[in-house]
Formats: structure tokens, C-alpha cells, sequence
């Protein structure tokens, strides 16, 4: 959780969590989810339904490998595209926890989970059509390939970046991870946390 919510300061943010946990409120405010149980797609619903802005980045908290950078340029190609959805793919499959989003989407949404709808893809690309509006979707791999190393953080590998940790036994297997990998030094994940 600090982490995610150090990526979001770094850029400029004010984080808040998405939850139904009280007890998480000494990290930073706590939005509720207004339909409990319902997954993500409620934490988001009801981050959009109290936001000021119209574009919101989410982060999980279980990437710890996820680079200020990569947020940041997403952040910079939601701005200029304003697009109600900035979903990045990875290994071809979209990553939606990791993504922005509009305020635009909240009827959509509120209506995907009033219909029993949870599933992030499959109730916002329904709430992005009803606008008329197309997803920016991109390929993460192509992107970090394209970009000059300069402007792109080279640890971690970007195929570690949407690398879940959820439990000490992930944290402990990415560990090794990285120690095994010579282009992965375990520096890049001390950093990171």
C-alpha cells in the first residue's frame, strides 16, 4: 500500500484507497465501495463517483515492480488523448487495474454493476460505447521497445512489471526472481518498496 500510494505522490497525486477497509485510513483516505463484494469494479465506481477531476489512475497494490515512469508517461498519453479509458495491454491481454479512467464511464459503470456486471473490461468497454467513445489501448511491450532508454526506466524488465505479489510466498518467489536474473538486480526491488 505505501508503495502504490509513494508511485502516485511522485507524480503529483493525491492517493486515496479503494476499499471497504477502515483500517487502511491511516495510509491515506479511504473511498467505500458503495456495492461491497463486487470487486474492483465497485472500488472504481466509487472513486469516479466522488473525484473532482475527470481522469483517474488506478494502481493495484499488489505490483510492487510497476515504474513511476510507465505511470507517468500513461498519465502524459491519457491527457492528450482524453480518452474515457487508458487500458494498457500486456502480453496481449489488457490490464485493467493498472489504467485511467474518466468520470464519463460512471453511468456506464453504475449501470454494468447494477446488472450484476463485476468484470472491469466487460462493463467499461459497454460504458465507453454508450458514449461513443473508443478505450486507448496500447501494448506496453512495443512502447517500452520504442521509447529512448533515457526516458524509460530499464529495472525493472518490463516483463516483471504486471508481476502479481499477494502473499509472502510470491514476495519471497520474486525475490529469487530477480537474484537469479542478471538483468534484474535485486536493488531495482528494494527501491521499488
Amino acid at each position: 500500500i505505501e508503495h502504490a500510494l509513494d508511485l502516485l505522490r511522485g507524480l503529483g497525486l493525491e492517493p486515496r484507497i479503494c476499499g471497504s477497509r477502515d483500517d487502511l485510513a491511516r495510509f491515506a483516505p479511504v473511498i467505500r465501495d458503495h456495492h461491497p463484494g463486487c470487486g474492483p469494479l465497485a472500488g472504481v465506481e466509487a472513486a469516479l463517483s466522488i473525484s473532482d477531476t475527470d481522469l483517474n489512475l488506478f494502481v493495484p497494490v499488489d505490483l510492487p515492480l510497476l515504474p513511476a515512469g510507465f505511470l507517468r508517461w500513461m498519465v502524459e498519453r491519457a491527457v492528450a488523448t482524453h480518452a474515457v479509458a487508458t487500458v494498457p495491454l500486456f502480453a496481449g491481454r489488457p490490464q485493467p487495474l493498472s489504467a485511467i479512467y474518466s468520470r464519463r464511464l460512471l453511468q456506464g459503470i453504475q449501470s454494468a454493476l447494477a446488472g450484476g456486471n463485476f468484470r472491469m473490461m466487460t462493463a467499461v468497454a459497454p460504458a465507453a460505447a454508450s458514449l461513443d467513445e473508443p478505450i486507448d489501448t496500447f501494448h506496453v511491450e512495443s512502447i517500452a521497445a520504442a521509447l529512448i532508454p533515457e526516458a524509460w526506466p530499464a529495472r525493472p524488465a518490463v516483463q516483471d512489471w504486471f508481476r502479481n505479489v499477494n502473499t509472502p510466498g510470491d514476495y519471497e518467489e520474486l525475490l529469487s526472481h530477480l537474484e537469479q536474473n542478471p538483468f534484474h538486480p535485486i536493488s531495482c526491488l528494494q527501491e521499488a518498496t
